[in-house]
C-alpha cells in the first residue's frame, strides 16, 4: 500500500443488535478513536444518511485550496487554515461496522438503505453467513467481513479498523495529487520509501502531501504540527545554491549539498516567516536513497488553535454509550 496523499482521522459507527456486544466494544476499542454504538438501524441509517452533504462541503472546502494554489497561493497556509477552522472533518463518519444477523433486516439491507455515502463498509457475519459476505465483497458491497464467532475477533477488528481508517479516499488523492510532478508520485509509490514515510508519520493524526514545496504536512492529536521536507538527491545542488544564496554560513551550505541536513527555506518562504530558516538533520527514505528527508516543528505561532486539535475535539465528545 502506498502511502495516502491526504488523512484525517474521523468517526468509526457500529451497528449491532447485541447491547452486550456493543458495550464490550465500548470497552476494548481504542480510545484515541471516535466511536458511536446503535441498536437500531432506522437510527444509524438517518445519522449516515444525513452526512453526504457534509462530505460535500468538506471535498468543495480541500478543491477550493487547490483552486486558490493555482491562482498563486501558497499550500501550506491554507492547509493550516483548514486544519484550524474546520473540526467538523473529525465527525465524518469513516468505517461502518453492521452486524449480519438482525431480526429488522439483516446487514446487507442495512447498507442498501445507505446512498451517497463515501466511507468503508465492514460486514460482521455469522458462521452460516460466510458464503452471503464472500459474494457481497465480489459484488463490491462491502470492503471487510469478519466471523463474529472468532476466538481473537477484538484483534482482528481492532487491525482491521487501523487499515481502513488509515486508507485515503480515491477522492482526495485526486484532489491531492494535482499538487505533485509524475516524479513526485513515482517516488512516492515506492514501497520502500512510503514504509520509512509511514514510520516518521506514525506520530500524526492527519496530513497532506504536496508537491510545491515538496513535502507532508502532519498534525499530532494535541495540534503540534511539522513538515516533511522531501528532496531528490538530485536538487540538493540546487538547495545548496539557494542557502548559499540566502546568506547561509559556509558549513551551512556544505552539509546541505552532501545531504547530512536540509534547509527549510520554501517552508518559511510559505509560513511569511522572516527569521532564519531551520537546519535539520536528514535521512535517506527508501533502499536506493534517492530521496532525503528532515522533520521540522512549526512554531507555534503559525499553526491551529490548540483548542481545535483532534484531541481537544475527541474530549468533548460525551461518553461512549450504546445509543437506543
Amino acid at each position: 500500500m502506498t502511502f495516502p496523499l491526504f488523512h484525517t482521522p474521523g468517526t468509526i459507527v457500529f451497528l449491532d443488535d447485541d447491547p452486550d456486544y456493543l458495550e464490550m466494544l465500548a470497552l476494548v476499542l481504542p480510545r484515541e478513536w471516535s466511536v458511536e454504538l446503535y441498536l437500531r438501524p432506522s437510527d444509524c441509517v438517518a445519522r449516515l444518511q444525513a452526512e453526504p452533504p457534509q462530505w460535500e462541503a468538506d471535498a468543495w472546502a480541500q478543491q477550493q485550496i487547490i483552486d486558490r494554489w493555482r491562482e498563486g497561493a501558497a499550500l501550506i497556509p491554507q492547509i493550516l487554515r483548514y486544519w484550524d477552522r474546520n473540526t467538523a472533518r473529525y465527525d465524518l463518519t469513516r468505517v461502518l461496522v453492521v452486524d449480519y444477523s438482525m431480526p429488522a433486516m439483516d446487514g446487507l439491507q442495512v447498507l442498501d438503505g445507505i446512498v451517497d455515502w463515501p466511507g468503508s463498509r465492514v460486514l460482521l457475519t455469522g458462521q452460516a453467513d460466510e458464503q452471503i459476505a464472500v459474494n457481497a465483497f465480489n459484488r463490491g458491497l462491502i470492503d471487510q467481513f469478519l466471523a463474529k464467532q472468532s476466538p481473537d475477533i477484538s484483534r482482528r477488528l481492532v487491525d482491521a479498523l487501523h487499515r481502513l481508517m488509515a486508507t485515503g479516499s480515491e477522492r482526495q488523492s485526486r484532489v491531492w495529487r494535482s499538487t505533485l510532478t509524475p516524479g513526485q508520485l513515482a517516488q512516492l509509490r515506492n514501497i520502500d520509501v512510503a514504509n520509512d514515510i509511514q514510520h516518521v508519520a506514525q506520530r500524526w493524526v492527519e496530513h497532506a502531501v504536496i508537491g510545491e514545496p515538496f513535502g507532508i504536512l502532519g498534525q499530532e492529536a494535541n495540534g503540534t504540527t511539522s513538515w516533511l521536507q522531501l528532496e531528490p538527491t538530485a536538487r540538493l545542488d540546487e538547495l545548496a545554491e539557494l542557502c548559499e544564496a540566502a546568506g547561509m554560513p559556509a558549513h551551512e551550505v556544505i552539509d546541505v549539498r552532501s545531504g547530512r541536513k536540509l534547509a527549510a527555506l520554501e517552508l518559511a518562504q510559505s509560513l511569511g516567516d522572516r527569521r532564519p530558516p531551520q537546519l535539520g538533520v536528514a535521512f535517506g527514505l527508501g533502499q536506493g536513497r534517492d530521496l532525503v528527508g528532515a522533520l521540522f516543528t512549526l512554531d507555534p505561532a503559525f499553526t491551529p488553535d490548540p483548542a481545535h486539535s483532534y484531541a481537544r475535539w475527541l474530549a468533548s465528545r460525551p461518553p461512549r454509550q450504546v445509543l437506543d
